[in-house]
Order: C-alpha cells, then structure tokens, then sequence
C-alpha cells in the first residue's frame, strides 16, 4: 500500500532541510507531500531547493494554519495510506512502518501514534502535559472511547476514510475535529507507541495556551453537531444502528426462534447481526460492499465465519449453495433490490426444501420519504404485497408480525416533514434507552410497526 506523508509547514527553515531527509530516507512504497503554509523566514527558498523523484512541494501564498495546510495535502494524495509529519523534529520518520502495519494488516481505519505508550519522550513542560491529559480526557469523554494522546502528531488514516471525512478547522483545532468525526464514523482505531523529542519556544515550537480553549470548544462542537455529511447516508446508518444493543438484541429476540445452524446471511452490512449467529455449526456473511466487507473480516474470526462478497443480483450463480443451509436472512435488504421478486426467486429455487428466509424490511408505504431515498430503498411494504411476493417466489409463510409500532412517528417527522438524510444519533440514543419499555407490543401484537418481520419456507 502506498503511503502519502503530509507536511504541513510555517516558518520551520530550521529543521525542514533535515525533517525531509529523514522521511525520505524511509525504505516504504511512498510519496512526501510538504505543503509551505505562508512561510516568510525562507522555508520556501529551502523547499524550491530541494528535489526527489517522491518529493512533492505545494504553496500557500499566505498563513492559513495547520489544519488547512492538511487539507490541501489530503486533497493531492494519491496513496492508499496518509500520514501526518510535522516539519520540526520531534517526532522519528523511521517509525512510519510500526505506525501504518495496523491498517496494512485490515485490523485499523486510523492510527494514532501516542507519546504515553512507554516509549522515550524528552521532558519537558508539566502545564503543557497537564493540558494535553486533560484535552484528551474530555475526549474520551466525548467520544465514548479510550485515547492516551489525542493532540499527537503521528495520525494515519486509510486514504478512503480522510478523504470521506469534511474538515472544517484551519489551525491547530484540526487534531480534535478530526478525532471526533473519526469517532462519530465508527472507525476502527489503534494507538501505536512512539518516541518524542520534544522542542521548547527557543527552538520554534508554536503552540499557545489560547489553542487549548479552540481545543475544547471543538472537540465539544463536533461531538454534538452532525457535520459528516460527505459521508454516505447508508453507511451513517449502519454506523447508528450498530450503537443501538437494545434495539438490536431486541430485533435478535424476535427472529431467535427461528434461527437454525447453517445460515447464509446476505447483506451483512458491517456486522450488526452476523454477532448474534455466531457459535452455531456454520456461518456464511455476505455483502455485496467491498468496504463492508473488509470490516466484516476484521470483526469475526475465520473460525467463526466464512466472509464472502456476493451480489445479490447473482445470488443464483454463488457457490454458497453447496454448503446446504438451513436458514437464510435478509436483514433490511430486499428494499435496496429493484427486482425483489427475482431475489426472493433466485433464493428460493437454490435453498434445499424445508429451508427457511427470514425476511426484515421496512413497512406502511406512507411512510417513504427522504431517509428512504437516502439509504436506497426502492420501496416500503404493505403487508399483503409482502405476503403476495413470498408467495409468488415459491415460499409458504409461516410468521408475519409487525415490528416496533413507537419508531414509526420519528421515522415520519424526520422522512416526511423535516425531510431528513439521516437518523440523528441522539434520537437513536433516546430511542435504544427506551427499548425496555417498549417490548409490551410482544404481548398486544400489533398490526402496524415500522418495520415486517416474515419466516418464509420453502414449500418440500
């Protein structure tokens, strides 16, 4: 994988000559993107000077801070890996491979190199460690996870997944913004030992008492603003429900019962549900998404389940079938499919008779709106069409019940009134606490929910 190393740099003609040597003199597959911030003390002269086949110089024609320095080089890589250096030389350019091995290995989405991991640091300024522990408190805080040192330099990132991600701050606030929205996005991330030479003032380090308040303030703001909206909707969506133990053990006790020991599940997503099947005598998850795919085989064991790519347009065609299942699941997916009744079809004619389909989709076709269109469905459910497509594909229906009759109300105010993209997190939360007061309608069985659960068989 090819790395792209990101140097933003203002006013560093002391260390940048030195800096690029060393990060060139780095044996990785790489290329070294030094982005000249406004530089007025010569840095520039220095960068004009300097020539590398992997070396390339960009230019800001004025000061705009750190924060936009990383974004124009995010913009111009090209690696599958970025990676941010600062100018100056305290941190060490021969760690890059200890630094980029988690996402080489698929485990990482991001990786952080922290400077309280155990390896050797200079000492130095007891208010300047006092302030960056407790920024980094209120992080894990705010983030709900359990970072050593967020306002380190050393950050690495699958280039899909910086470049997916909108940047907003302009100077040193770029290190908390970033952390919270990789948080938000449910990115897998790891924290890497590093050594740190620290710089004192004398020596050109920039950093001031009033970037501990940006610091704050941003990380606050981000942590409870939806600002992702590059982001895809779908993925967004996955990433909430994921959050949601409550609802989805919920859900799980719904369709438990009738649950057998060789499942296919087709549209796994990231994994939400393939948890739950674990343990059984066989387990094929399967997506059609390369990127769903790549976090499925992070989250499950090769001994726990096989993990497969399967388009769902082919479902015929998959060798799969060999494998003889006795239960099939459709979670949320046969509304993506135009052509439902030739999936349900295809499916039907390669299960082995008495196999059963356990079916989840979205129901009451009133309630269509944006947060439809936003994730892909190509429709919502009545019951009777439902029924009759089961039918029509060559199952007989042995359970129909409605789900979760509360989630139709903010399904409909977010999707039809406020014409909403995305489920926001914090109704999501609401909802999840809820959950137990909800499960009286497992008793009252109501007809209408936001959501059809089937258990279709394949007649002998």
């Amino acid at each position: 994988m090819k790395l792209s190393v990101i140097v933003p740099a203002y006013n560093e003609a002391r260390t940048i000559r030195t800096l690029i040597a060393r990060v060139l003199d780095v044996q990785l597959d790489k290329e070294v993107l030094v982005v000249d911030d406004g530089s007025t003390d010569g840095t520039r002269e220095i960068l004009r000077q300097i020539t590398h086949p992997q070396l390339r110089v960009l230019f800001h024609e004025r000061n705009q801070g750190k924060g936009a320095a990383v974004r124009t080089g995010i913009q111009a890589a090209a690696g599958e890996i970025v990676l941010i250096q600062d100018a100056d030389l305290e941190y060490d350019p021969r760690e890059y491979p200890q630094l980029i091995r988690p996402i080489e290995d698929g485990t990482a989405d991001v990786v952080y190199g922290s400077r309280f991991l155990g390896s050797p640091r200079r000492v130095l300024y007891f208010w300047h460690y006092l302030a960056n522990r407790f920024l980094t408190l209120l992080c894990n805080a705010c983030t709900d996870l359990t970072f050593t040192d967020m306002e380190t330099c050393y950050k690495v990132f699958r280039a899909d997944v910086i470049k997916a991600i909108p940047l907003r701050a302009d100077g040193f606030d770029f290190e908390p913004e970033i952390t919270a929205k990789v948080a938000k996005m449910g990115c897998r991330i790891y924290e890497v030992g590093i050594s740190y030479r620290g710089r004192d003032y004398s020596e050109g380090k920039k950093i001031r008492w009033y970037h501990g308040f940006q610091a704050i303030w941003t990380l606050v703001k981000f942590s409870l603003v939806d600002d992702l909206e590059s982001v895809g909707p779908e993925y967004e969506t996955l990433r909430v429900m994921s959050r949601l133990r409550r609802y989805n053990e919920w859900l799980w006790r719904r369709i438990r019962p009738y649950i057998g020991q060789r499942i296919l599940e087709i549209g796994a997503g990231t994994g939400t549900f393939t948890s739950y099947l674990l343990g059984r005598e066989f387990v094929a998850a399967t997506d059609i998404n390369p990127h769903y795919i790549r976090i499925l085989r992070t989250r499950v064991r090769p001994d726990e389940a096989l993990v497969d790519q399967l388009d769902v347009n082919q479902l015929g065609a998959t060798p799969l079938w060999e494998r003889r299942f006795d239960t099939v699941i459709c979670m949320n997916l046969v509304e993506h499919v135009e052509r439902d009744e030739e999936l349900l079809r295809a499916a039907c004619e390669r299960m082995p008779p008495g196999c059963r389909m356990i079916i989840l989709v979205p129901a009451h076709p009133f309630l269509f709106g944006s947060l439809d269109r936003a994730v892909g469905h190509f429709r919502r459910y009545s019951r009777a069409d439902l029924t009759a497509k089961i039918q029509a594909a060559g199952f007989e229906l042995e359970h129909l019940s409605s789900f979760n009759v509360f989630g139709m109300a903010g399904w409909f105010v977010n999707g039809r009134i406020l014409r909403r993209r995305r489920v926001p997190l914090f109704q999501a939360r609401i909802f999840d606490l809820l959950v137990p007061l909800l499960r009286w309608e497992e008793l009252l069985a109501p007809a209408i929910g936001i959501s059809l659960i089937a258990v279709a068989r394949k007649r002998p």
